[in-house]
């Protein structure tokens, strides 16, 4: 089992954008109390890890923000969607220099790939297993910057190959662990809780009660936090 901790949510409202993928047969957000991950942040070990505890490094380097942050923001994503890209390359960094990096939000990544994207089941494994050596972000955000190309090719492993390497993986230990599809649980299990906590189409964000869907410019996750903050008994200064 992943130690992990699961906090209980309730999505009372629901913020959608027309800017989302979505799964065929279009299903509708859902408003029920589910499990949602929170893992805890740790320092990764600098010595190669065993099969389990590389699952475990993964989980817990996907995610960014202090401990004592009050308010989780969690991502619900897939590679290859082109409007997670859009998100990512418009509002991402903003999020994280305002709002991660001043200690107000932790952020983590929760792996939702759409049976439409052909690559996008691999290019979760590649950042997870990047995550195992402590680089899932710098691989998250060379998948997206690359997206354009590797799914554009009959297959993106050269690409992907590229980008482990450009982020300083250890590439014989990063290679085991995407050909052994040990990181596949893993990805199912996100994909299973986001569905539960009523995530039906990427991006979505799970901030306090709130799902918001779409590629939300910061003035709308900003609201979303605000409101989050000042229910958690926190204020942003």
């Amino acid at each position: 089992m992943i130690p992990t901790k699961l906090n209980h949510i309730r999505a009372f409202g629901v913020l959608a954008l027309s800017l989302a993928c979505a799964p065929s047969g279009n299903a509708k957000l859902g408003a029920e109390s589910t499990t949602v991950v929170r893992a805890e942040t740790t320092k990764v070990a600098a010595k190669p890890a065993a099969p389990d505890s590389n699952i475990t490094l993964a989980d817990l380097s996907r995610i960014q923000g202090s401990a004592t942050a009050p308010v989780w923001v969690i991502e619900v994503s897939d590679f290859q969607c082109p409007y997670c890209k859009q998100w990512h390359d418009q509002t991402y960094a903003t999020l994280r220099d305002q709002y991660v990096k001043t200690g107000k939000i932790r952020l983590a990544y929760v792996n939702f790939p759409l049976d439409s994207h052909v690559f996008a089941w691999p290019a979760a494994e590649s950042a997870m297993c990047a995550g195992a050596q402590g680089k899932f972000w710098p691989m998250h955000d060379g998948l997206f910057a690359t997206q354009n190309h590797w799914e554009a090719t009959s297959s993106p492993a050269p690409v992907f190959d590229s980008l482990a390497k450009a982020v300083g993986l250890d590439m014989k230990r990063w290679h085991d662990c995407v050909s052994s599809g040990i990181m596949k649980p893993l990805i199912a299990a996100d994909h299973e809780r986001a569905s539960r906590a009523g995530a039906a189409a990427t991006p979505s964000f799970l901030i306090g009660s709130k799902i918001l869907e779409g590629a939300q410019p910061i003035e709308e996750l900003r609201k979303a936090i605000d409101s989050a903050q000042v229910k958690s008994g926190t204020t942003s200064h």
